[in-house]
């Protein structure tokens, strides 16, 4: 099974936290739970067409939810990339106008 770099970013992280640290070149996304920094890098460059510095990676626990007197469930356990650019690459126009 072949996997698209879209198949291992899954989506953006937008929170305030995340949208401070991208005046430093480094941002937040939602990247698949098989997938090593080398592959998350390499997705990043791809889609994006920056250079990457660093990838730093969190496997995330689902949170312990529940409605009323029921059992709890659990949302599902994912994983976070934060990627750092090199100085010279230019930055992600996706996230320009949200800061």
């Amino acid at each position: 099974m072949a996997t698209t770099a879209y198949d291992i970013i899954k989506r953006p992280i937008i929170t305030e936290q995340s949208m401070e640290q991208t005046e430093m070149k480094r941002y937040t996304f939602e990247v698949a739970k098989t997938a090593n920094k080398i592959e998350i890098a390499k997705a990043i460059e791809e889609i994006f067409g920056v250079k990457v510095a660093k990838v730093n990676t969190l496997n995330m626990q689902g949170k312990e939810k529940r409605m009323g007197a029921r059992p709890a469930g659990r949302r599902p356990s994912w994983k976070k990339a934060m990627v750092t650019l090199t100085a010279d690459s230019k930055s992600i126009e996706f996230f320009e106008g949200m800061v």
